[in-house]
């Protein structure tokens, strides 16, 4: 199990590769610029310099940067524009610091059909003429609202319609696809939803996994996300997981809940022993 967590980038790029390292983790998640603005300070040769070395250091591999929420390759003009603008950014930032993929939610719009067309155009806008190898992974999503990417027919649609389809792939949100409505609560139903999964994207597609428990019901559609174990879905679900072969060389991410438990234990070390204790 190649185990990590996202992790802040306060204090610089370099120190979310040192606390990664410091947890025992594997892999790590991260921002490469504040998520939060459209537009942000440019990234330094020194903050680059200092990320590559502190990495090459600590062999934490790989790393997986996540969008901003801000983006929507799907939304209205003004808001697209910008989305596309600032994913360009957050892929030049990560083909300088050499990270392997980046996560984004697809984006969000009433008419499902024609987002997915602008999806499609927008990541085929972003990856045009590129020759660095990071690649872009969408992320599964919840449902809420209007978002696009909660059925996996959704993002097959959007892949089937990319130039450049070995530089795409998709990251997987457990709680966000049991929200969804794919339930993954017992062996049989963990691996009735991989096989829609892989016949419907193909496991091939499949780069990346967020680690959540669901603090609502199967089918809410509600993007909540809880600690292993103490959410809806339940420790079984995690021990299938963690415990198939065929993802056992992929980046699993913690994206639970920050803080510390009642006995003042950190979280993530709390989450991530759940984990490690599941396997077999």
């Amino acid at each position: 199990m190649l185990l990590g967590s996202h992790i802040s980038i306060s204090g610089g790029l370099h120190r979310a590769i040192e606390a990664a390292a410091d947890y025992g983790f594997d892999c790590v998640a991260m921002f490469v610029r504040n998520q939060r603005q459209w537009r942000s300070s440019p990234l330094s040769a020194e903050a680059t310099a200092a990320f590559v070395e502190v990495r090459r250091r600590l062999k934490i591999a790989p790393v997986v940067a996540h969008g901003s929420y801000l983006v929507n390759l799907a939304g209205k003009t003004d808001v697209r524009r910008k989305s596309i603008a600032a994913m360009r950014d957050e892929l030049d930032r990560c083909e300088r610091l050499g990270i392997e993929y980046l996560v984004f939610h697809p984006g969000s719009r009433e008419n499902a059909a024609e987002g997915i067309i602008l999806i499609a155009e927008a990541l085929n806008e972003i990856i045009t003429d590129r020759t660095g190898r990071t690649k872009i992974l969408l992320e599964t999503t919840a449902g809420q609202g209007n978002c696009i990417g909660y059925k996996f027919e959704q993002l097959a649609d959007i892949l089937d319609r990319l130039e450049m389809a070995e530089r795409f792939g998709i990251c997987l949100d457990t709680c966000h696809i049991f929200a969804a409505g794919y339930d993954i609560r017992t062996p049989s139903d963990y691996r009735k939803t991989i096989a829609e999964f892989d016949r419907i994207i193909g496991l091939e597609r499949l780069q990346a996994i967020h680690l959540n428990d669901s603090v609502r019901d199967l089918g809410s559609r509600v993007d909540r996300h809880a600690h292993i174990g103490l959410g809806k879905i339940g420790l079984a679900a995690f021990a299938e997981l963690v415990n198939d072969n065929r993802l056992a060389n992929l980046p699993m991410i913690l994206e639970t809940p920050k803080g510390a438990d009642d006995t003042g234990r950190d979280w993530d070390e709390v989450n991530a022993a759940a984990l490690r204790g599941l396997l077999r």
